[in-house]
């Protein structure tokens, strides 16, 4: 390959690209490009509450909870009640018992509900049970 070759190479990008893809082709290998998927804050909070939980069952019972309080919105706040995070504590103020950084971190939110269903429910899935009898835990 010549100097001059090089230089239209660089130059021109999108030919170097082709042409590195033509030559890893002949030699027989693969490249492949996937395009890079961020967990969202959604899934990165639900991926939290699985491992924080453990038990399947119980995740399944939180998980649905916090599907109809907050979507998995870590800031959602209720406009009438002014409720606050994944849980919806109210006031949202509660959860810095469990944490300093409440208003923003899901880990502190998970931690300070399942904290709140297991004392005053037992446990997730009575808190859903509960839930679903009367639109509210």
């Amino acid at each position: 390959m010549s100097a001059a070759s090089v230089l239209r190479r660089i130059a021109a990008p999108k030919k170097a690209l082709a042409g590195a893809a033509v030559a890893a082709a002949t030699c027989g290998t693969l490249i492949a490009a996937a395009p890079a998927q961020a967990a969202t804050p959604a899934s990165a909070a639900r991926a939290t509450a699985k491992k924080m939980i453990g038990n399947s069952a119980q995740y399944q019972c939180f998980a649905k909870i916090v599907d109809h309080e907050s979507d998995w919105n870590v800031s959602a706040t209720n406009a009438s009640s002014g409720a606050y995070g994944l849980v919806q504590a109210l006031p949202g103020s509660k959860m810095a018992s469990a944490g300093a950084d409440w208003k923003t971190n899901p880990a502190t939110q998970i931690k300070w509900g399942l904290d709140y269903m297991n004392d005053r429910y037992g446990s997730p899935c009575q808190a859903w049970s509960f839930w679903q009898s009367n639109g509210w835990y």
